[in-house]
């Protein structure tokens, strides 16, 4: 079972363009590494699956049952981020692309794509978005979007004292700092193997953007 939701992550990265069929064996032996697993069997016929939500969740509890990573809503983000790391292309093949969309197409149909590729590696979470409640009420000052943030886990006791306890660090420096791109998390700070970031020249000066949820960040 753990071998075919392996090769439903896999085929998630081909079907999303996050990886091509070259990388299917590398990228495959990656996500044994991750799983800390050292064998394979190839899954008969053709490997469906449902959603990207459903794959981390069996790869998940599998790796908390043998001890990989702790069973707790930190820990499982930490560790299905991790996963998700092995199928992001490095920075410099995620800007080139965004560059090449950006002169060819413009800025608008850049930022769209990229928009979708922080979906695609899940560090724009689709299945946890569409929980939150949102509408639009109308003000004296134009319509006001409301927005209420279901998403977000609920942090639990345990892990709310291990990052208590967990040795404090300046690095990153923030959340939205250039410096936490493909950084592994901690108990205290999300994971970000998953994330990229744009990065352009304005007035010389190099500004990184990244993308969240609702907007974008510089």
């Amino acid at each position: 079972m753990i071998s075919t939701a392996i090769q439903q992550l896999v085929n998630y990265g081909l079907d999303t363009g996050l990886i091509l069929p070259d990388d299917e064996i590398y990228i495959r032996n990656q996500l044994l590494m991750t799983m800390q697993l050292d064998s394979f069997t190839e899954p008969e016929g053709d490997v469906c699956y449902a959603d990207l939500e459903s794959i981390l969740k069996t790869l998940v509890d599998d790796a908390a049952a043998r001890g990989v990573c702790d069973d707790s809503p930190t820990a499982r983000d930490l560790f299905d981020t991790r996963l998700m790391g092995v199928l992001t292309p490095r920075p410099s093949i995620v800007r080139a692309n965004f560059e090449e969309r950006y002169e060819t197409d413009g800025p608008q149909a850049a930022t769209d794509w990229f928009y979708k590729f922080s979906q695609d590696t899940d560090y724009i979470r689709r299945y946890r978005i569409k929980r939150d409640l949102k509408w639009v009420t109308k003000t004296p000052y134009g319509d006001l979007d409301i927005t209420i943030n279901l998403s977000k886990p609920e942090k639990d006791p345990k892990a709310i004292a291990a990052a208590k306890l967990a040795p404090q660090s300046a690095y990153p420096k923030c959340q939205l700092c250039a410096e936490n791109e493909g950084y592994a998390g901690r108990m205290n700070h999300p994971a970000r193997e998953n994330h990229r970031t744009q990065g352009r020249k304005r007035n010389k000066d190099a500004v990184f953007q990244h993308l969240h949820r609702y907007k974008q960040h510089v």
